[in-house]
């Protein structure tokens, strides 16, 4: 007999008793366990274990990102009570779904259907259990490093939005957060994260409060030895379906904490944990240390180039306009001289792709350049989305779960699909 899902009640006004009558209904596959005054009693009880899920109401007193967040990582989930309230707002919040209220037919299944499909805490301890199996899966994923030349080509939208992809986040999602059917595309675990030494921003992008250097915290464990797959996937919070994040150093002077050799061992751990590792590198390849220092010295660019050297497959991104191009040209023949060695394996992207910046049909356009100047036979383009890039920055969200149906997405897409493709990574 399948045990009844626990849930956690912080619904306001007189709608809460009806809430819990239909939780525990007979026959529901619900109970409560709780029923919470205010956001801090749900989060006491959410840190104890006592629920699975919480049911809470939009107008809850302090309820925001954060806080979602906060119990996630207690391994609760959360349905709200939106009534004729902003859903959007609600859905930005992070919350796995939205019902009317006890009244919505929708709400035993939001809760039911919650856990086993938005489940990020236990998805990762889930994880973590594997990983400490003998009977569990033993993974030896991919690792993707999304590198670009200077002047903001896209490198960390294109490593997010990747990640996003390839980790099976977006439309499947949103129907299921709305009640709909439908088939469901299998989720992958994917690890994101942040080696750029000179502007690491990924815990901004996805809205992360918590601002901690994941990478650095990982790469001292590395450095002692200590590091396995366990210590790094709880360095690595789950953001959104099996999509965990590995964030970078707050402050660019502390890129002597992320050594060549602390990063290698990093994404050598990190197979062990996802199918597909996605490295957003910094700009520059330049190792001019080595003609300073008699000795060894410290290199500023170490992270990125051991990224390089650990990658399956490098996506190149430059931006689609003609400095970009001019740019991306040179940096692929930068990208050959790089003072360690780089697979061949080699996926050109062209970012931003639109008409004002090089005429009609821009995606040829493009193409032909990089073509007659760099050789590139095969390129993947991403349409300029401003519009949903910017909501997915203000809401702190891929475009797969902020905006599904944007042309840029579907770019993006297709980028993932061509590297399953190409560099296919193992199954679980």
């Amino acid at each position: 007999m399948t045990p009844a899902v626990t849930v956690l009640c912080a619904v306001q006004g007189p709608t809460e008793t009806d809430v819990v009558l239909a939780l525990g209904a007979p026959g529901a596959g619900t109970t409560v366990t709780r029923r919470c005054g205010d956001l801090a009693e749900l989060l006491a009880a959410a840190a104890a274990g006592t629920g699975t899920v919480a049911v809470v109401s939009a107008e809850l007193s302090g309820l925001d990102r954060d806080a979602v967040a906060r119990l996630h990582a207690a391994g609760t989930r959360v349905v709200a009570l939106a009534d004729d309230g902003p859903v959007e707002r609600l859905l930005a919040l992070g919350v796995e779904a939205v019902v009317a209220g006890p009244d919505d037919p929708r709400l035993l299944d939001a809760v039911r259907d919650t856990a086993p499909i938005r489940d990020p805490l236990a998805t990762a301890e889930h994880d973590l259990s594997e990983l400490t199996s003998p009977s569990g899966p033993v993974r030896d994923g991919r690792v993707v490093a999304v590198w670009g030349p200077v002047g903001a080509p896209g490198r960390t939208t294109t490593a997010v939005e990747l990640a996003a992809e390839l980790a099976g986040l977006g439309s499947a999602g949103r129907r299921r957060r709305r009640g709909e059917r439908g088939h469901v595309p299998a989720e992958q675990p994917v690890l994101l994260v942040d080696a750029d030494t000179y502007g690491a921003c990924l815990a901004a992008r996805l809205g992360l409060l918590d601002d901690a250097p994941g990478l650095a915290a990982a790469a001292r464990v590395a450095g002692r030895g200590d590091l396995d797959a366990v210590t790094l996937a709880r360095l690595a919070p789950v953001v959104a379906g099996r999509l965990r994040v590995l964030t970078g150093i707050t402050r660019a002077a502390r890129w002597p904490e992320l050594s060549a050799g602390a990063v290698e061992a990093v994404l050598a751990t990190a197979r062990r944990v996802a199918d597909w590792t996605v490295v957003d590198c910094g700009p520059l390849v330049e190792a001019d240390e080595l003609l300073m220092y008699d000795t060894h010295a410290p290199q500023r660019n170490g992270a990125t180039l051991a990224a390089l050297q650990a990658a399956d497959v490098v996506v190149v991104v430059g931006a689609a306009d003609p400095i970009g191009v001019q740019r991306l040209v040179r940096a692929l023949e930068d990208l050959a001289d790089v003072p360690v060695p780089v697979t061949p394996e080699r996926v050109v992207v062209a970012n931003r792709v639109r008409s004002s910046a090089v005429g009609p049909d821009p995606a040829r356009a493009v193409g032909d350049a990089l073509a007659r100047y760099a050789g590139v036979e095969v390129l993947h383009t991403v349409p300029d989305d401003p519009a949903a890039l910017d909501a997915c920055v203000l809401a702190g969200r891929t475009l797969a779960e902020q905006a599904p149906a944007s042309a840029a997405r579907a770019g993006f897409a297709g980028l993932a699909a061509s590297l399953r493709s190409a560099v296919a990574a193992p199954v679980a």
